[in-house]
């Protein structure tokens, strides 16, 4: 169930309340895409630095050890000893990624393993199927995620079998959820809107998902290739559309600047592999704009990354050690620099919130973006 507290303009400050906790939003979803954030960063280092939501990928899990497994094992809450919520994506995004090795018909969408080149046939019932066994705490619908800039035609052929495959998702999690040996049985399902940035192919496919009464909305297929403009153009037609009273997530977004544009246009909910990514290459982010550690200048800066934060890097190491760290190749480098990169995302999304409450999230924006001078970028 999910509790609008209070707006500034279209900003939504919210709780949304779910079986494994109450998830306070605006929120940055930490990406765990096989169970675990890349760079050796464990459950209990995302409880020390603030993560409210694991997020975990269908089809990664599914390859690889097998969503059956999972099962056997109790589910990803205790496979992976996580206690919070977890969000799985549904597969779509990474079957649609394989464009060499797919073809997709109306029953699903047939491929090969990323892994060991095996057949593998995924719909919307064996998504639903899969999360369902990973007993995760909301489930996305399976989609297709069309390239930002196909064509019009193509588009509006893929939306509309996306919304078919949406009531086919919808049912069969009803009927998974009333199974006996559901781990989960009440696991949530998020829909996805789709559209490429065509607005009137977005907005007509916003009104009719949301007659369907889910439990939260995604806008899908952005931050694949159109600019931010045409991203943020997008949110500005395509959120008002959408349930207010139901959560709003804005998949795979984004840099520091485009979640603070996106909170807002209305979104509550986000995830993206850039902190984690950035980290492991010495791309850190501060609140003065992103430093690269691997860089001649920090050789002998004794300061940590940021002062004054409190993540488990800065309040131990210095600079220079962590460049030595990460010039030497040692994983101790990487894993301090997603750590601050996770705790700085999770810090700003707190900043977000209290300012939400406090009614000053557009001179929070406004000061946020000129002290990093949109460096993140």
């Amino acid at each position: 169930m999910y509790k609008l507290l209070k707006k500034e303009g279209r900003a939504k400050r919210g709780e949304f309340h779910t079986v494994h906790g109450v998830i306070q939003t605006p929120v940055f979803m930490n990406v765990g895409t096989v169970a675990a954030i890349k760079g050796a960063v464990s459950t209990d280092d995302l409880r020390e630095i603030g993560t409210q939501v694991q997020l975990s990928n269908t089809y990664h899990l599914h390859v690889r050890p097998g969503d059956e497994i999972v099962k056997k094992l109790g589910g990803l809450h205790r496979f992976m000893n996580w206690d919070r919520p977890i969000l799985t994506d549904s597969g779509g995004f990474q079957v649609f990624s394989l464009a060499g090795l797919r073809k997709i018909k109306e029953e699903g969408v047939y491929f090969n393993s990323h892994v060991d080149g095996r057949k593998i046939f995924m719909g919307p019932e064996e998504s639903m199927q899969i999360q369902s066994n990973l007993a995760s705490t909301i489930a996305m619908a399976f989609d297709e995620c069309p390239n930002s800039k196909a064509d019009k035609d193509y588009v509006i052929s893929s939306v509309e079998r996306t919304t078919r495959w949406l009531v086919r998702c919808r049912d069969e999690m009803a009927r998974l959820n009333d199974l006996e040996d559901t781990i989960n049985k009440e696991q949530m399902l998020f829909g996805i809107n789709q559209g490429a940035i065509y607005n009137d192919i977005r907005i007509d496919h916003a009104k009719r998902i949301s007659e369907l009464e889910l439990d939260g909305y995604a806008v899908g297929g952005l931050a694949v290739g159109e600019s931010h403009e045409e991203m943020y153009d997008v949110l500005d037609h395509v959120v008002p559309h959408l349930p207010e009273d139901k959560p709003t997530y804005l998949m795979g977004v984004g840099t520091p600047a485009n979640i603070l544009e996106s909170v807002e246009r209305g979104v509550d909910f986000f995830d993206c592999v850039y902190p984690s990514r950035n980290g492991r290459h010495g791309h850190v982010y501060t609140n003065r704009g992103k430093l690269n550690l691997f860089n001649k200048q920090y050789e002998l800066d004794e300061r940590p990354i940021e002062e004054g934060c409190g993540c488990p890097a800065c309040k131990s190491y210095s600079r220079a050690y962590i460049r030595h760290l990460l010039k030497a190749g040692e994983m101790l480098g990487m894993r301090l620099c997603v750590l601050h990169n996770l705790y700085f995302y999770n810090t700003m999304m707190e900043e977000i919130r209290n300012a939400l409450d406090a009614g000053s999230f557009a001179s929070y924006k406004r000061d946020k973006l000129e002290g990093m001078s949109e460096s993140d970028n």
